[in-house]
Order: structure tokens, then C-alpha cells, then sequence
């Protein structure tokens, strides 16, 4: 039947770009080990890239309304902004600090404590199957923890203060889904580049420094990020976070393929733990509660609640 037919190929055109963007945003750790620049040079190349990319989509999915939908970003968007420019400069900066694996599984815990977040600051409803997810994805958030405090502060504190920062994001973007959280995605990358500005060394960079950056800000964080915000609007909300943790399962693979770099038993083990709570939470029902003022829609369905990434915006 023509409507089945119809319905069969979005799926798969969803899940083909869901998959895409999950396999691109996975090469993150694999690009900025081939770096030899600084830190900042490594936060501030990609993110210039990532600014430039989303602002073509900007202006291209905007229609000739780019400069009004800047314009007409308020304080909300302004803070996912914010918040989006720490998660994504404090990814790469604990790439620098820990295994990518320890970087990725910590980031896995996100949208359970973004539940906990939006119980605990906006009220939001709070099921027993959630928090029975909050519960297992601290104690493999602690397993992690716990695995990286021999090797410096950076590497326990970034990785959660990245986690932090995004599950920030997701409660935002999920109790302001009336308004499209690209330009603020696209301000991010543009605030991460200033703030960062003074302390970069772009004459250290050689010609394959440059690519990489390229390569890490259009394809890694601009055109993935369209895919899956296409993706994620073609297909069921679990299945959508399920297929997304091919990027927590792939980031470990390729450094280690490439690098030889072995994550520590304990964080493959927090890792699992994790990857349990998100199993649990991918599984629950939708819930709803009632709006609480102009600015302030309902709870989120089950893609805001599980999906790894908020659907406009990545570290």
C-alpha cells in the first residue's frame, strides 16, 4: 500500500541518517588524537568550523529569516547557548585529560540526569522506571569516577562538568520545543570561539592540523548535527536513542584501533552500568504534565527523555 510504502522508506531514511550522524559525531576522540596543536587551538579550530557550518544551515533552513531568529533569541536560549558552548569546549578539552571511552560513557549518563534535573528545578513528573535509571547511571558515573581521580582532577571533573552542562541543554531544549534551538547552537560555537580567542596558537597548526579542524567542525559537529535533527523527527524516540549509541559504542573502537589507546577496566565497567540506565529509560512511556506558564511546555515525550543528544544541539 502506497501510505505503508511511504512510511517504510522514512524510517529508513531516518534511521540511515541517524546512524550517519552517530558514526560521525564518534570520530571525535579519533580526530583530536591525530591533533598536535594546544588545547585551546583544538577547542577554538573546531568550534569556528562548527559556527561557520551552522550558520549556513541556519540561513538556509531559516529561509531569509536568519537575522530575526538571532534576534529573537531570549534569555532561555541565550543559557542553552552557554551551557552548549561549555559541554562542547569542556569535550574536547577532557579528551586531552582521559580516555576517549571515559569521556563518551560519562556523557551517556546525561539524559537520566537531565531527569533529575527537571524534577528537581522545573517539577516535572518522575517515574519509578526513571528514577530507577538515575540510580544505576550513579553508580557507573561513580565506577568511571572513581577510575579516573589517579590520573589528574581534569579527568573526573571536565567529563562531569561536560555531562552537567548538556543535561542542562536537554531540559532547556525540551521545555522550549516552540522554538528552534539551532541559532542558539550556532551562538554556542561562535562564544566558544571568542572565549577562547587569546590563549590559541594558530601558527602552531600545520597544513593536516587544519583538516582535522576542518573535518571535526563541518562533518564531526555541523552536518551530522542536520542529519540527525532530520533523522530524529522520522522515527520512534527510542529507536532513535538506541541507534545513537553508536557513538558511545564506536568513539572507544577507533582510538583504539588507531592509538592502541585501552580504556581501564573500571570505566568498561561504569560504561556498561550506564549503558544499562539508558536501556531502562529507552524502554519507559511517554509523560506528561500540565504547562506551567507561557514558557514552559509540557514534559518531554520519551525523545527528549532517552535521546543522547538534545535534537539541535551537541557537544
Amino acid at each position: 500500500m502506497p501510505g505503508r510504502r511511504l512510511l517504510a522508506a522514512e524510517a529508513r531514511r531516518g534511521r540511515v541518517a541517524v546512524a550517519t550522524a552517530a558514526v560521525a559525531w564518534s570520530t571525535a576522540g579519533l580526530g583530536q588524537r591525530s591533533l598536535g596543536v594546544d588545547a585551546p587551538t583544538q577547542v577554538a579550530g573546531r568550534a569556528l568550523f562548527a559556527f561557520l557550518t551552522l550558520l549556513v544551515i541556519v540561513v538556509v533552513s531559516h529561509r531569509g529569516r536568519a537575522v530575526a531568529a538571532f534576534r529573537s533569541m531570549g534569555r532561555w536560549d541565550v543559557l542553552f547557548a552557554v551551557l552548549m558552548a561549555i559541554a562542547s569546549g569542556t569535550f574536547i578539552l577532557a579528551l586531552n585529560h582521559t580516555t576517549v571511552a571515559n569521556v563518551v560513557f560519562m556523557q551517556a549518563a546525561a539524559p537520566m540526569l537531565a531527569g533529575l534535573l527537571g524534577w528537581l528545578l522545573l517539577g516535572d513528573v518522575v517515574t519509578r522506571r526513571t528514577w530507577a535509571a538515575v540510580a544505576v547511571a550513579i553508580v557507573g558515573v561513580g565506577v568511571m569516577a572513581g577510575a579516573s581521580v589517579g590520573t589528574g582532577p581534569e579527568a573526573t571533573l571536565l567529563p562531569l562538568l561536560m555531562t552537567t552542562a548538556f543535561a542542562g541543554n536537554v531540559v532547556i531544549a525540551r521545555h522550549r520545543r516552540e522554538v528552534s534551538m539551532l541559532p542558539a547552537t550556532c551562538l554556542s560555537q561562535a562564544l566558544v570561539v571568542v572565549a577562547l580567542a587569546p590563549f590559541v596558537t594558530p601558527q602552531a597548526a600545520g597544513g593536516d592540523d587544519w583538516a582535522i579542524l576542518v573535518a571535526l567542525g563541518i562533518g564531526q559537529m555541523g552536518l551530522a548535527l542536520a542529519l540527525f535533527t532530520v533523522g530524529a523527527r522520522l522515527l520512534p524516540p527510542a529507536e532513535v536513542a538506541l541507534i545513537a549509541l553508536l557513538e558511545v559504542v564506536l568513539s572507544p573502537i577507533w582510538v583504539w584501533l588507531a592509538y592502541g589507546e585501552r580504556p581501564a577496566l573500571a570505566t568498561l565497567l561504569g560504561g556498561a552500568v550506564v549503558l544499562v540506565a539508558v536501556g531502562i529509560q529507552a524502554t519507559a512511556p511517554a509523560v506528561r504534565t500540565p504547562p506551567r506558564g507561557d514558557d514552559v511546555l509540557d514534559a518531554p515525550d520519551l525523545a527528549d527523555a532517552v535521546s543522547p543528544l538534545p535534537v539541535e544541539g551537541r557537544p
